[in-house]
């Protein structure tokens, strides 16, 4: 084989690699993650279920809790949407109200991060808001706080996987 036609052949070989990368990056940045795959439960199932004396599954809990928290954000003007907020607490949490981390350099200097958007006390004081609870493993008092630093720091909940 002469050289000129080694070196079409290696560039026909680069070619259809880089083809083959793109595609099944392409491929894995449009498949949905864990975090976007969960679809919001309907409006309202919780309370039917609870007047039913049916526990409320996590989904539904979950569901509550987002769109409790929506509503004092809009009334409080912060942005921020239901799959901004579910994306991120997924993420954080695994939309464990009752989750801590433990290992972290906040953890290590006494004050982990908890709840379902793992917030630490002071992040927790600083951005509450009123008409919430005052306990940082409050479902809906941690998102709206979490959400409010996010408004200040990003611009919104919906832009904080953007800035890891």
């Amino acid at each position: 084989m002469t050289s000129a036609a080694r070196s079409s052949r290696i560039r026909r070989l680069s070619v259809s690699g880089l083809c083959a990368a793109g595609a099944a990056a392409a491929a894995l940045t449009l498949a949905p993650s864990p975090a976007h795959a969960a679809e919001p439960v309907p409006h309202g199932v919780s309370a039917k279920a609870e007047k039913a004396g049916k526990a409320a599954s996590d989904a539904e809990k979950l569901d509550h809790w987002i769109r409790k928290s929506l509503k004092i954000m809009k009334a409080e003007g912060m942005p921020g949407s239901y799959e901004g907020l579910h994306r991120n607490i997924m993420r954080e949490s695994g939309g464990d109200p009752d989750a801590a981390n433990g290992w972290d350099v906040n953890a290590q200097n006494g004050t982990p991060s908890k709840s379902l958007l793992q917030v630490i006390q002071p992040t927790f004081e600083a951005f509450h808001v009123d008409g919430t609870s005052k306990d940082l493993t409050d479902p809906i008092a941690n998102i709206t706080a979490a959400a409010n630093y996010a408004a200040d720091k990003y611009g919104s909940v919906d832009n904080v996987d953007s800035a890891y």
